[in-house]
């Protein structure tokens, strides 16, 4: 037989307590899909933060070395930032999806 408890919930509005039964291996597994989600979105949102410092300061030393060539390595460096911030989309939808995997 598995042991099982009662967690309870307290609801902020109205003040009162639900209790939900689940077992010891699913509260586990709960607790690691929220740890799970918030690393997920927390180191989604460093590489592209690190990624698109560096696409922007590449395309401005270029910019300098070459001013003939700003437009071109404007356009460039916008398509970059947007493939860039497209990988930090990803680990937010990652990181929904484990949140719903813990019953959030």
């Amino acid at each position: 037989m598995r042991d099982r408890r009662y967690i309870g919930v307290k609801s902020k509005k109205s003040g009162t307590e639900a209790f939900k039964e689940e077992t010891v291996e699913e509260a586990i597994k709960a607790g690691l899909a929220y740890v799970g989600a918030g690393l997920a979105i927390g180191l989604a949102a460093i590489g592209p933060g690190v990624g698109i410092g560096i696409v922007a300061g590449k395309a401005i030393e270029g910019m300098a070395r070459q001013p003939e060539m700003r437009g071109q390595l404007q356009a460039t460096m916008f398509i970059g930032i947007a493939f860039t911030e497209a990988l930090a989309l990803f680990g937010l939808v990652m990181s929904f999806i484990l949140f719903g995997q813990a019953g959030g």
